[in-house]
């Protein structure tokens, strides 16, 4: 029985970590996307968000299945619970990172307007954090954990001041307004990817450590 119970651990171990590859492909792919104005790949990307969609059901009916069963360590218990967590928030940044790509959609049929440095740096920033949060699960990293959350400031201030950015922009040529708030969605976008990315490592803390620090470490709090 409890060969049998490690096993279905490993299982879902290893589901989420296909997951997880899937959704760092295809969010690092969006970014790209952006970048370089690629509708053909934001095609692409937008497909693979049903394959995405598809598996975290598969994970999620796995752990309530395993939540059933009445013999199971504490340790497996948290595990579980957490993975049913990671897995809700990859599948968000999943269509998070699809919806950027529908706004390169849209921004590849006006190549003549500018990226902003700040959107730009947002995008390295996010991209970073979800790999980070990822690699801090795969190898139960709480360093790596807590760097990801450390860093989530530094994308809500960029996020932050993307709206000043463009709507200095707007002033300065109203002509462009549409197709400047398409940089805006994706900025607001992007933010959101981290905040699940955050989320993520907070529950690789939660799973190592057994403690829950949403709301405290990061924010400069701690519990009474």
């Amino acid at each position: 029985m409890q060969e049998k119970r490690a096993e279905n651990i490993e299982q879902l171990k290893r589901r989420l970590l296909r997951l997880s590859a899937l959704v760092e492909e295809n969010t690092r792919r969006s970014v790209i996307a952006f970048r370089s104005r690629d509708r053909a790949a934001a095609v692409e990307i937008i497909k693979v968000d049903a394959e995405i969609n598809e598996l975290e059901i598969f994970i999620e009916e796995d752990c309530v299945e395993l939540l059933d069963r009445t013999q199971r360590s504490p340790d497996d218990t948290r595990f579980i619970v957490a993975v049913l967590k990671i897995n809700n928030d990859l599948e968000r940044i999943g269509d998070l990172a699809s919806n950027v790509a529908r706004r390169v959609l849209h921004i590849g049929q006006h190549e003549q307007v500018r990226f902003p440095q700040e959107l730009l740096t947002l995008a390295e920033y996010t991209l970073e954090m979800v790999t980070t949060s990822i690699d801090s699960f795969v190898d139960l990293d709480m360093d790596l954990a807590r760097r990801v959350c450390e860093r989530d400031h530094e994308v809500d201030k960029l996020n932050r001041l993307m709206y000043s950015v463009v709507q200095e922009r707007i002033v300065a040529d109203p002509n462009q307004a549409e197709k400047l708030l398409n940089f805006l969605s994706i900025s607001r976008y992007l933010e959101r990817i981290a905040d699940y990315a955050t989320n993520i490592a907070e529950d690789v803390v939660y799973i190592g450590e057994g403690r829950i620090i949403r709301h405290q470490e990061h924010n400069g709090s701690q519990p009474q």
